[in-house]
């Protein structure tokens, strides 16, 4: 067995913090010399939990800890434990920590969807961020939607953040095989359906899947937003792979901590981290990784709240064509667990550096630039990251496509199955261009009621359309564009079927999808015209995706459309929601929110 990687020591900043003179704005709250009518307020109830005026006026910066974790939200509940190492950390480096509660969010649980959740959980925490006397902050994630709404708060309020993830679970075995989070789900379902498992056997599965504390094990969307945020330089290197039970992640938790008050006294906030650049870092990391197609929708989002220029084409100019290096479930064969032994992200970033695809002068939390931080952190293990000229497959990235249905949409090619290729992909003379018949589907409700109805004659010459699931539609945008085929067919052998749709899928679904379409039907995209039995063409080299009706047909069921009609709204969260909420091309985000950056800048007023 190869060895663990180390994660001691962590390469940082050789300057010294700049202690002398540096004063926080907490001293606003405890310290404020001409209003000390003020400060008497503000350090009073404190006091009954044991901290002393001593502590809050001595000019230490104070740190928060935005606790995601919770019964609620099992992925992260580890940090309720790694809480205390972060203020082990943070104390011995000479800061005072504060511990609060940060809106829950789990993926599996939450109804309609979590994707409600990521834009209300960033509005909380900004207002704890600007509204409380906090110096820096460490954010701890995990959980899909966790990591982009504490990154999009701190750059909003721009105070010295960190990430600190709490980590993939241990692999899961079922049977003597890996059963990945998630993954095992999708594929088992078929093989339900496929009569090859019964009900209890797919329930084992899945509960295989899930052997200890923390998020998915597979490359979902948990892993790959983690990946992200140490590809950013928004954690120390290796943070995101070590798996939560390790004793890795509480040392690392303890590092985090340390590092967040030098980065207070260096006043190293996002602002001077993020940049375009650092976010083409991240696409490169999704593409190489066979990342979630959900990084498209929460990169912009922290793109925007950080004010940087990221386009939707940038998926395909700057992360198309790098090959698949992470051999890990969707996209390949093994778990977390390997993939931190082989290296994690700081092996997958080497590898990009070596072939010059990597922006290394990029700067990091550690106070070094990214490339700095991944010298020497080649792979102690080649079977599951390949090097950069041996990979699992070239061109493995994200294409963007835009045709007369919508103007954006996104489709993961590391998935992209041998047989799915041949059936689809492979016609001589036509290679990477096809033609399907739609089946069009109102929501999911509509498709689990209808999927194996004959009257629809679904074969392997059909295109599954789900529409009606974006972010206004469902609203909140749903992971349900991953349709499997009728029962029949998957009887028959036939696993997969092109599908399209205007809500996303989850990440550690195998399936090629087209997704995040935008405009969503629900504004009027063009999948609220399209109608089953229509002829989609999808042209991967011209990157195009069309309905092959006529214009003057498209404008005529464009008239006699009836009026857009909503599903109500649910809870007064999910109107306010649909009335400030942009496209998934976009992130998804808060337009009104995009105004306010660096808040921090200014303090509140009092409040007595």
């Amino acid at each position: 067995m190869r060895p663990l990687p180390s994660i001691l020591p962590f390469p940082t900043s050789t300057a010294m913090d700049n202690r002398a003179g540096r004063s926080f704005r907490s001293r606003e709250w405890f310290a404020d010399p001409h209003r000390s009518d003020m400060t008497a307020l503000y350090l009073e109830r404190f006091m009954n939990y044991g901290l002393t005026p001593a502590e809050l006026r001595s000019g230490r910066p104070i740190i928060g800890i935005a606790q995601t974790g919770s019964d609620l939200s099992p992925c992260n509940r580890i940090h309720l434990d790694l809480a205390r190492r972060v203020r082990d950390g943070i104390r011995d480096a000479g800061g005072i920590p504060m511990e609060f509660p940060v809106h829950p969010i789990f993926e599996n649980c939450r109804r309609p969807t979590a994707a409600l959740d990521r834009n209300l959980a960033y509005l909380g925490l900004v207002e704890i961020l600007y509204g409380y006397p906090i110096d820096a902050v460490v954010l701890t994630t995990g959980c899909d939607k966790t990591t982009p709404a504490g990154i999009m708060a701190a750059s909003t309020v721009d105070i010295p953040a960190i990430v600190l993830s709490g980590g993939p679970m241990l692999d899961g075995w079922h049977g003597g095989e890996l059963v990945g989070s998630g993954t095992v789900i999708w594929r088992s379902r078929r093989q339900l359906a496929a009569g090859e498992i019964d009900e209890e056997e797919f329930l084992q599965r899945a509960c295989s899947s899930a052997p200890s504390a923390g998020h998915c094990n597979t490359m979902g969307t948990a892993s790959t937003m983690n990946a992200v945020a140490e590809a950013l330089g928004l954690a120390l290197p290796g943070c995101a792979a070590i798996p939560a039970p390790y004793r890795e992640r509480g040392q690392m938790a303890y590092e985090t901590g340390r590092r967040i008050v030098g980065m207070a006294f260096e006043d190293l906030r996002p602002s001077r981290i993020l940049s375009r650049e650092s976010f083409l870092n991240a696409l490169s990391v999704v593409s190489c990784a066979g990342g979630s197609s959900n990084a498209q929708v929460h990169i912009m989002a922290m793109a925007r709240h950080a004010g940087v220029e990221l386009r939707p084409q940038d998926w395909t100019d700057h992360a198309y064509d790098l090959p698949l290096l992470l051999d890990m479930q969707p996209a390949g064969r093994f778990l977390g667990e390997r993939f931190f032994r082989a290296g994690g992200v700081p092996a997958l970033m080497w590898e990009l550096q070596q072939a010059g695809r990597l922006h290394g002068d990029c700067a990091s939390v550690t106070g070094k630039t990214v490339g700095e931080n991944v010298q020497g952190r080649e792979s102690t293990d080649r079977e599951v990251i390949r090097p950069f000229d041996a990979p699992l497959m070239a061109k493995a990235g994200f294409l963007v496509l835009s045709g007369n249905l919508f103007d954006f949409g996104i489709m993961k090619t590391s998935v992209i199955s041998r047989s799915f290729r041949e059936r689809y992909l492979s016609r001589p003379g036509h290679e990477d261009v096809f033609e399907a018949r739609a089946v069009v589907f109102d929501g999911a409700d509509d498709y689990h009621a209808r999927i194996n109805d004959p009257a629809l004659e679904i074969d392997e010459g059909c295109i599954l359309v789900m529409r009606g699931a974006g972010p206004i539609g469902w609203p909140g945008s749903a992971e349900v564009v991953n349709m499997q085929p009728p029962d029949a067919l998957i009887q028959r052998g036939i696993q997969a079927l092109p599908t399209l749709g205007d809500g996303r899928q989850s990440g550690t679904a195998d399936s090629p999808s087209i997704l995040n379409v935008s405009p969503e039907s629900a504004v009027g995209g063009g999948l609220r015209w399209l109608r089953t039995g229509d002829v989609i063409r999808v042209d991967l080299n011209a990157r195009r995706c069309d309905a092959l009706v006529s214009d003057e047909e498209i404008a005529r069921r464009q008239h006699e459309l009836p009026a857009l009609q909503l599903p109500p709204s649910q809870s007064p969260w999910e109107e306010m929601y649909r009335r400030n909420t942009g496209q998934l091309v976009d992130g998804a985000t808060l337009d009104m929110a995009l105004k306010y950056r660096r808040i921090a800048e200014r303090t509140p007023r009092h409040n007595h």
